[in-house]
């Protein structure tokens, strides 16, 4: 391990006090930005943001997304780790005198790892496959997307010791664009995430996290902080003339879904993305749930390679839905909202929401987590208090609703949907028949899926009627499910989920023909969220030993074999 350096790079961070701000009534605070540096500490060398970068190190925003930076720490020879502490400092604002103000500077967030040169991993705050992410720290109040490398002849950032005794690559050559096994995935990301890059992965198939992303999705994916192991959800948002999606509606969703572990997305205007990327301006055009016209955007606005990945949103002039464009997936989302003077006073008078800034800014992003909602798995057809219109039918009918389904307080549900207090789904606090917790009932991938009923024109929820199928079906070809390796999976699983606090459902399939399947793995494992209609993943696939054990490929048994023998 000689002539050894390394890098720290900072990718993004997010201050997430946006929504606590948007949500409070009479303030106009969700208009200031924050601003925060940070101070990085590489083995006793500190240097904080503004010593790196100058003055761009200083950051007035709530989401630094695309403004990287990075710092460099020379290592003795044959070093074997480093420790690295990362801190996010906010200058505030605060009282000195009844007249005056200062500025100050308040440490808010401090975590710290250590760095292997030998592996290339690091441990400690954040770690691999840990519950929030790997090179993700989620504070709270700010989350931090980081990476850390080391300095690499080859320049394929893998360590000059992992390629010897444990990947066996040559470590004088680049291996960042190999791809020795033919899986579609190159050694570097492989060897990241914990995969074999001499064994062929179903990387097609495998989803670990069950978030509708394959892990050659994630690998397409990863330049925007994806994690195999960790649910992220994408949207491209392209706008009508006048009709931009908010920023704060952004912040305040993705807060929202991070409160609960999930990495959101809103492709606005991203640098270095696909032709008819994000935040494109679309022609001005009536839409509507029924005419179909929808598919236009989806067809020439939304770039084919992001299909299946990311959803797309449209914003116009009208009301929102969620409906499929392209066959019965359900990855397309509409919202639209209006800006005239009486447009405004009449929302206020139907819905009370204020004619102000922060008002609309909510009704947007109520609209927009709603129809979300339905990409994620939560509707009429899944839960009975979700787009339920029965209370329009009089004040009689009204009274009644408020009694039974007024009780399921989310945005997936038109009676409360605009309560400015909101913005949020159930947490099911008011218990069943009549509320559910919607966070609970998640299924991230449903997006992909081709849905449980057919949503035909002058539809009306909540559709129980036309469900065309019940619980999603499985298979995977040349494999047949084995209820003997099932139940041990299970008994070894025991109540841990990927998706935790949801819970999951295994079962294993076996290879039934070895000779007419030579190159396929033993067993595959899939997984799904223990949630109405969800489908199944593949988790992981491996070899079964001579007495029928589980023999999935690990890079740290191999890592603390070898440690073990030194």
């Amino acid at each position: 391990m000689e002539n050894q350096g390394l890098i720290v790079e900072i990718l993004r961070i997010r201050h997430r006090g946006l929504y606590d701000k948007l949500m409070t009534w009479y303030s106009t605070s969700w208009k200031n930005k924050p601003t925060f540096i940070y101070e990085l500490t590489l083995d006793g060398l500190k240097a904080k943001s503004t010593d790196v970068i100058g003055k761009g190190g200083t950051f007035t925003s709530w989401d630094t997304m695309f403004q990287e930076s990075k710092m460099l720490r020379d290592a003795e020879e044959e070093q074997e780790t480093s420790t690295i502490v990362i801190k996010i400092i906010e200058r505030v604002t605060v009282k000195t005198g009844l007249f005056k103000k200062t500025t100050k500077e308040v440490e808010k967030e401090k975590f710290s790892v250590t760095y292997d040169y030998r592996t290339g991993r690091w441990t400690g705050d954040d770690y691999f496959r840990d519950y929030d992410g790997y090179g993700h720290y989620r504070g709270n109040t700010f989350e931090v997307w980081f990476n850390i490398y080391q300095n690499d002849f080859d320049t394929d950032y893998i360590p000059y010791w992992t390629e010897v005794n444990v990947l066996g690559t040559d470590p004088m050559r680049d291996d960042s664009d190999k791809d020795p096994d033919g899986d579609g995935i190159p050694t570097t990301w492989e060897w990241k995430w914990g995969y074999d890059p001499f064994t062929w992965d179903d990387h097609e198939m495998l989803d670990p996290d069950i978030d509708g992303l394959e892990n050659i999705e994630e690998y397409e994916t990863s330049r925007w902080l994806s994690d195999p192991y960790h649910q992220d959800v994408y949207c491209e948002v392209d706008h009508m003339p006048g009709r931009p999606l908010w920023p704060e509606c952004a912040q305040a969703i993705i807060e929202k879904y991070a409160e609960h572990n999930i990495n959101m997305y809103f492709d606005m205007g991203w640098p270095d993305t696909p032709k008819n990327g994000g935040g494109e301006l679309l022609p001005s055009t009536d839409l509507s749930q029924d005419s179909g016209k929808v598919l236009q955007f989806y067809n020439h606005n939304f770039p084919d390679e992001r299909k299946g990945s990311f959803r797309y949103v449209i914003m116009y002039y009208a009301s929102g839905f969620n409906h499929p464009a392209k066959g019965n997936i359900y990855d397309v989302v509409v919202v639209g909202y209006k800006t005239k003077i009486k447009d405004l006073i009449k929302t206020w008078l139907v819905h009370k929401i204020p004619p102000t800034g922060r008002g609309q800014r909510i009704k947007v992003a109520s609209t927009l987590m709603h129809e979300l909602g339905h990409s994620v798995g939560i509707s009429p057809w899944t839960f009975e208090g979700c787009d339920n219109i029965s209370f329009y039918a009089g004040k009689k009918a009204e009274a009644q609703y408020a009694k039974t389904w007024g009780k399921y307080y989310s945005v997936m549900n038109y009676f409360t949907m605009y309560d400015t207090n909101l913005l949020d789904y159930s947490h099911g606090k008011n218990g069943e028949p009549y509320d559910q917790n919607d966070w609970l009932n998640l299924f991230v991938a449903s997006f992909q899926y081709p849905a449980e009923l057919i949503e035909e024109i002058y539809f009306e929820p909540p559709g129980f009627d036309k469900v065309i199928y019940g619980e999603t079906a499985t298979g995977v070809t040349g494999y047949v499910y084995n209820e003997e390796l099932t139940e041990k999976l299970i008994r070894y699983m025991g109540e841990w989920s990927p998706v935790s606090p949801i819970k999951s459902k295994w079962i294993v399939f076996k290879l039934e023909d070895k000779d007419k399947y030579p190159d396929y793995k033993d067993i595959k494992i899939l997984v799904a969220p223990d949630v109405p209609y969800a489908g199944w993943a593949e988790y992981a696939e491996g070899e079964l030993d001579s007495e029928g054990n589980f023999k999935i490929y690990s890079q740290q048994e191999i890592i603390n074999e070898l440690y073990s023998q030194i």
